[in-house]
């Protein structure tokens, strides 16, 4: 609160300012081959000044970031140096007046100071009591766990020379686990993701790959081709994650994405799929809340592939449940005031968390295999990349378990493929939808919002080729 608020006083050569400290207290712990290798408790400090100038000529904005210890010269120097990018910067075209504090009201919490680093380490002790029995009964089977977890506190104040004085305190925990048999030969993974680590049972989350390794015993080699798949709630994570972070307004206008309408405009209001499937976001989803304001550090998405879906001059501005699709219609994009201003729909801007769901509760994915005559189950994708952000064309590798499953059984581990996929089409051949649950997509980092995925039944998924990968 202290570095924000001395940041917009510092300030002298701009019109206006904005300040967002970032700070950040991680607990983690990190495995391999049944042995805890390195434990410990980071903390981090990220200060981001946000300079405003105005002539004849249009609104520019300097941003400029400093990471590390923080001190009343260094956010001057920050400030200052802020102030010269301003001077020299071009015309920003998302320029928007600041909000201001009579606009949105401060938050109750803004003098009160982050988590003590403590807190983080509590989570990561109890997840941690129960490690040594889930080492042991690995080894009692013969197998091999590698993996790591982390608990986190990060806390966000934005302030602002306008009068903005907002915060937020993000509490967030992950497992990464991957079990192996001794030979090496068979592995697979599970993420877990939750608010709480010490709410994480490790024993539980080995005995569920457990299970998947004993179906490695066989193993059947398959060509590539069209299969129906059952995907974990984790692959469904990282194809849905993809298809939010193309999901900006002005770039489908401007005919860069896939949801680009055939009349220049967008796709809004057409049906994706025939599956009544939802994706929405709600910074109060209980289990998964996150910022219920913007809070921007730069005029980009974080993928920095596509322009417009977040500016620093919408600091402060108020999140609130946003539906991307209904009942398998598009119903909304990603805006900025700006693109808002362009395109002519609401103002939705980008939300820390993400949630897909079906009409009911939904069968857990066992519950999916067992109703499943013949087809892939996928249980991670890994390495996805771009191919044409106009389709949204991903490429990608499965990894750590594709099992064949005939007559609701999973009779054997398959081989590996690399994919080929847009998640649009997927949803579009989407059978049956299950349990929405939390979900960790595996390709992910600080800036990935948090996830709530049911599994899905896909028609025709494409594996385009046999991997050597394992």
């Amino acid at each position: 609160m202290r570095l924000a608020e001395l940041a917009v006083e510092a300030g002298k050569d701009a019109d206006a300012y904005v300040a967002v400290v970032d700070e950040a207290a991680t607990a983690h712990a990190r495995w391999a081959g049944n042995a805890l290798t390195s434990s410990g408790l980071t903390a981090d400090t990220r200060l981001t000044v946000i300079a405003v100038t105005s002539d004849g000529s249009g609104t520019a904005a300097g941003v400029v970031t400093h990471r590390g210890a923080v001190d009343e010269d260094a956010v001057r120097a920050v400030v200052a140096a802020a102030e010269r990018a301003a001077r020299t910067a071009t015309p920003a075209a998302d320029a928007r007046p600041l909000l201001t504090g009579d606009a949105v009201p401060p938050s109750p919490d803004w003098g009160e100071p982050a988590p003590a680093p403590a807190e983080s380490a509590g989570g990561l002790a109890r997840f941690a009591g129960g490690l040594a029995a889930t080492f042991e009964r690995a080894r009692a089977e013969r197998r091999l766990l590698y993996g790591y977890a982390e608990q986190r506190q990060h806390t966000t104040w934005l302030a602002s020379s306008t009068g903005l004085r907002l915060r937020h305190v993000q509490t967030a925990g992950l497992v990464d686990l991957t079990a192996k048999s001794e030979d090496g030969v068979a592995s697979t993974w599970s993420g877990t993701g939750a608010a709480d680590l010490g709410g994480i049972d490790p024993l539980a989350a080995y005995e569920g790959l457990g299970e998947r390794l004993g179906w490695a015993r066989r193993r059947v080699e398959l060509p590539a081709g069209r299969y129906e798949v059952l995907l974990s709630p984790s692959c469904v994570a990282d194809l849905m994650l993809r298809l939010y972070r193309a999901a900006g307004a002005k770039d489908a206008v401007d005919a860069r994405t896939v949801f680009r309408g055939p009349d220049g405009g967008t796709r809004i209001g057409e049906r994706l799929t025939g599956a009544p499937l939802t994706l929405r976001s709600d910074p109060g989803e209980p289990g998964l809340r996150c910022a219920p304001f913007v809070a921007a550090r730069g005029s980009a998405d974080v993928a920095q592939v596509f322009a417009d879906t977040v500016s620093v001059f919408d600091n402060g501005l108020p999140l609130r449940p946003t539906e991307w699709i209904r009942d398998g219609v598009l119903t909304g994009l990603v805006q900025t005031r700006h693109s808002a201003e362009l395109t002519g729909l609401p103002v939705t801007p980008q939300v820390g968390n993400l949630v897909l769901e079906g009409p009911g509760e939904g069968r857990a994915l066992a519950d999916l295999v067992a109703a499943t005559r013949r087809g892939l189950l996928v249980t991670s994708l890994w390495y996805v990349r771009d191919v044409d952000p106009r389709t949204l064309l991903l490429t990608g590798l499965t990894r750590d378990g594709v099992y064949l499953v005939e007559d609701g059984e999973v009779v054997g581990e398959a081989n590996n493929f690399r994919f080929d996929e847009s998640p649009v089409g997927v949803l579009g051949r989407v059978a049956e939808i299950g349990r929405t649950e939390p979900a960790l997509p595996r390709e992910r980092d600080d800036s990935t919002p948090r996830t709530a995925m049911p599994a899905l039944r896909v028609d025709g998924f494409t594996m385009s080729a046999v991997s050597e990968a394992t």
